[in-house]
C-alpha cells in the first residue's frame, strides 16, 4: 500500500485557510489508500466549510456504500460530496456561493484511480520527468488548451482564480475520472494551487527527486518555497509513493 505525506498552511497573505487535506493512514471504504486535496472558496462565505464537508461527504459515501467498481465509487463518493455542499449552500444564507476543488487518488489493489473537479491539480513525478495528470478547470487553464495563454502567463493572468467547475456551486458537477500508471521510482503529487502558482512544474520534480532526503524533508521544502516566493495563497500538498 502506498503512504501519502501531506501538508497545508495559511501562507502570507490569507487570514485563514480554506484548504483541506486528507491522508488515509489505512482502508477507506473499498480503498486501500485515499488522498485528497480540497480548496475552498467563498471568503467569508465559508470556504474552508466547503472543503471539509466535501472530504467528509465523500469519506461518508464510502463508509456506507459497496459492491461497485472502484471508477464508479470514485465517482459517486464525488457526486455525495458535491450535493452535499450544495445542499448547504443553498440552505444556509451564510454559506451560499461556496464550493470547492476536489482532486483525490484512490489505490485499489495496486491500482490508482482518480477524481477530479477545479483547479488543483495531479502530477506524476519520476526521476527523469513530470506530467500533469489533471487538467486546471479554469478561465486561464482553458486559455492555455486552446494556446491563446503560455503557462507563464497564466501565472500572472488577473483571472486565474475563476474557475469554470467546482464542487458545491451547483447540483450537479462533471468530473474528470481515470486511472494513473506511476512511472517507475516515480509518485504522485497533489496540490492546491496556492503551491502550483508559487513553485514551477521544474522546482516540484527538482524538490521530490532530491537525493539524500526523506519525503517528510522534500514536501516541507516545497512549503517553505512557496513560502519564500510570495505564499501569495494557502497551501497544500500531498506526496504519495
Amino acid at each position: 500500500m502506498r503512504k501519502g505525506i501531506g501538508k497545508t498552511h495559511i501562507g502570507r497573505v490569507r487570514v485563514k485557510n480554506e484548504d483541506s487535506i486528507f491522508v488515509s493512514d489505512g482502508p477507506v471504504g473499498i480503498f486501500d489508500g485515499v488522498f485528497i486535496v480540497a480548496d475552498g472558496m467563498g471568503g467569508h462565505r465559508a470556504g474552508e466549510v466547503a472543503s471539509g464537508m466535501a472530504i467528509e461527504g465523500f469519506k461518508e459515501y464510502l463508509a456506507r456504500n459497496t459492491g461497485e467498481s472502484p471508477a464508479v465509487m470514485l465517482e459517486k463518493a464525488v457526486a455525495y460530496a458535491n450535493a452535499k455542499v450544495f445542499l448547504a449552500a443553498v440552505t444556509n444564507p451564510e454559506m451560499g456561493g461556496m464550493g470547492t476543488t476536489f482532486s483525490v487518488c484512490a489505490e485499489k489493489d495496486g491500482a490508482i484511480h482518480y477524481a477530479h473537479v477545479g483547479d488543483s491539480r495531479i502530477y506524476l513525478v519520476w526521476p527523469g520527468g513530470i506530467r500533469l495528470a489533471s487538467q486546471d478547470h479554469s478561465f486561464v487553464g482553458e486559455m492555455v488548451r486552446l494556446g491563446r495563454l503560455t503557462e507563464e502567463e497564466a501565472r500572472e493572468h488577473p483571472n486565474k482564480n475563476v474557475l469554470t467547475r467546482a464542487l458545491g456551486t451547483d447540483s450537479e458537477v462533471e468530473i474528470d475520472t481515470g486511472m494513473l500508471e506511476i512511472p517507475e521510482d516515480g509518485c504522485l503529487f497533489i496540490c492546491s494551487d496556492g503551491l502550483s502558482n508559487m513553485v514551477t512544474d521544474n522546482e516540484i520534480q527538482e524538490a521530490v527527486n532530491r537525493e539524500g532526503l526523506d519525503d517528510e524533508t522534500r514536501t516541507q521544502a516545497l512549503l517553505e518555497l512557496a513560502l519564500k516566493n510570495g505564499g501569495k495563497d494557502n497551501i497544500s500538498l500531498i506526496l504519495v509513493r
